[in-house]
């Protein structure tokens, strides 16, 4: 990734985390398929998972997957705090926001990546993810594909709405 101007290095001494072996092992129950687990860059900058997952497009890998493993709402308090209509709300608020950024094919993606590079300023954004380690793994996927998602799937966990995406 370095000749993208990514700086990386390959650490063979960390174990995969859940991001990693949660999904694969659901999809791939025989852990028969090779796996490489990117980490996210400490600043947290969305510009630079953006450009992580640009980077990963140019990979030419026969049968490659790129699995972004976050989660669209990640308050763990309010997972388990009473529900009230101000938080069912901004959940909800940012949801559609986080929809209608990643889905809507009329945006076009100077507008989409920087409505992404600033997801700090939609609706209820911190409320959502008062740390956003959770939803920058959508930002790689976004820029692997750099275009409106082919398909979305809005779900109900733990009281809560989020939404899952496919490129």
């Amino acid at each position: 990734m370095s000749d993208k101007g990514i700086e990386s290095i390959l650490d063979d001494k960390r174990g995969f985390d859940h991001g990693l072996f949660v999904p694969l092992k659901i999809m791939y129950p025989e852990a028969d398929v090779p796996c490489i687990q990117l980490s996210l860059v400490k600043s947290f900058d969305p510009k630079v998972h953006i450009k992580i997952g640009e980077a990963l497009s140019g990979l030419e890998y026969e049968n490659l997957l790129v699995i972004g493993s976050g989660f669209s709402f990640h308050n763990m308090k309010a997972f388990f705090a009473p529900s009230t209509t101000e938080t069912k709300s901004m959940n909800e608020t940012f949801e559609q926001w986080l929809i209608e950024t990643c889905s809507n094919p009329k945006i076009d993606e100077i507008e989409r990546t920087n409505r992404l590079v600033n997801w700090q300023n939609a609706p209820s954004a911190r409320y959502c993810h008062p740390r956003e380690e959770h939803l920058l793994p959508l930002h790689v996927g976004y820029g692997v594909a750099k275009r409106a998602c082919r398909e979305f799937f809005d779900l109900n966990i733990l009281g809560k709405k989020a939404s899952v995406y496919l490129w």
